[in-house]
């Protein structure tokens, strides 16, 4: 499910704005009625943008799908790079090129949208 954080990074973006975070820029909060999850803003405190309507953030689930499917490859990839202290020890035992190798088909493995 696309997190309502997604898309309001995106429109924070989409209007100019640095996302920080949510204590800095708004606050979210999830009453879980009856169960079921329904996300809102609490409080929104951003100079110089509206908050967004539930439209607006509905028109960005694309481009939060896309965001959030990217943080996971790139979560994938760190994993299985390793540290750089494995990195260079790959680097010094199999040479350079073996290494661009490597990083490459993790890249193809875990690709971005």
């Amino acid at each position: 499910m696309i997190q309502l954080n997604s898309k309001i990074k995106i429109y924070l973006k989409n209007n100019s704005k640095v996302y920080e975070d949510e204590k800095n820029n708004f606050s979210l909060q999830d009453d879980m009625a009856e169960g079921i999850s329904a996300p809102y803003i609490k409080k929104w405190n951003v100079d110089g943008v509206d908050k967004p309507t539930d439209a607006q953030l509905d028109a960005l689930s694309s481009q939060a799908t896309t965001l959030e499917n990217n943080a996971i490859a790139v979560s994938n990839r760190q994993k299985e790079y390793g540290t750089v202290e494995k990195q260079i020890e790959f680097i010094t035992e199999k040479g350079l090129e073996a290494w661009k190798t490597n990083v490459q088909s993790i890249k193809t493995k875990y690709p971005k949208e």
